[in-house]
């Protein structure tokens, strides 16, 4: 049984004639008849009276005609939510971020896509890069903003922003002009939790300048540390732009080294993003681009590249 059986018989059920039937469907009469012949073997009975020219239901025809009738109405749905996918019109699209990029610049393209396709649901991750990683790689995410580390074989990752690392401190603590990574020996810190990125980043540094940090505190994520600073706990190494919007802190840019960081959109390499992904993935380069030509990226960020 096919679904091109299915709607000749429909055809016929509702023209009650064969030659209609076939007009209605476009294909020849006599092949739309050898259809409907076929399907009635198969089912092992006769689906039309076709008596002296008068074309009727059977009881089996009569039994059919509910079930084909569904399941047309069921291929036609089918058409349409496949056809509302493409269009972008539904659909869902799973996207992670690094918890420094969803309180700045990702909450803006989240804004923006929503927007243009408010058909296509959004399911946002806010993690480590470490568990975007293990996200994508599952098939748990469809794409993830993260920092990029070293390569994954099974993704493949383009440059968006190259970030700098400055010191957080109360906004009436001044610092300097610059602080030296050295300097930071003698300055409790406020530090991330264990696997979190920024920690691994301001402990590696701080150990090739040959000291071990004091913390003040430790084991908070990024709104936690800080609101630590803004309080005076110590000071915190983090990434310039989420010191945007709040007056209660200060950025000193650090030196020697200085430390930057690079920010990537990653996804699978074997498996194709669906069109609500590539569409998701568009939205963010535009936006990101719409913000250098305007000069309105936060301090400290620039696009990877230039």
């Amino acid at each position: 049984m096919t679904l091109q059986q299915l709607l000749y018989f429909l055809a016929v059920a509702e023209t009650r004639h064969f030659t209609r039937a076939a007009e209605r469907t476009y294909v020849a009469q006599p092949s739309l008849s050898k259809q409907v012949r076929a399907l009635e073997d198969e089912l092992g009975a006769p689906l039309f009276s076709r008596a002296r020219g008068n074309v009727t239901l059977t009881p089996a025809g009569e039994a059919l005609l509910p079930i084909a009738r569904r399941i047309a109405a069921d291929v036609d749905t089918a058409r349409l939510e496949v056809a509302e996918l493409v269009g972008l019109r539904r659909g869902r699209v799973r996207v992670g971020a690094t918890p420094s990029l969803c309180v700045t610049v990702f909450a803006d393209v989240l804004h923006r896509f929503h927007r243009e396709y408010p058909g296509i649901e959004l399911v946002v991750e806010e993690s480590g890069s470490k568990d975007l990683v293990r996200a994508l790689t599952h098939g748990e995410l469809d794409l993830a903003v993260l920092i990029a580390a070293g390569e994954e074989a099974a993704l493949t990752s383009v440059p968006l922003l190259r970030e700098r690392l400055v010191v957080a401190s109360p906004a009436g603590v001044d610092l300097g002009e610059e602080v030296r990574l050295a300097e930071l020996r003698d300055r409790p810190l406020v530090m991330f939790r264990e696997g979190y990125d920024l920690r691994d980043t301001t402990l590696q540094a701080c150990r090739a300048a040959g000291f071990t940090p004091v913390f003040a505190a430790q084991g908070g994520e990024m709104d936690a540390v800080l609101r630590f600073v803004e309080v005076g706990l110590g000071v915190a190494v983090v990434p310039s732009l989420v010191l945007a919007g709040r007056p209660a802190l200060r950025g000193t840019p650090l030196t020697a080294p200085e430390i930057t960081r690079t920010i990537a959109l990653a996804q699978r390499t074997d498996v194709a993003p669906t069109n609500a992904a590539r569409a998701f993935r568009e939205t963010l380069l535009t936006h990101l681009d719409e913000l250098h030509r305007a000069g309105t990226l936060p301090a400290g960020v620039e696009l990877a590249g230039r």
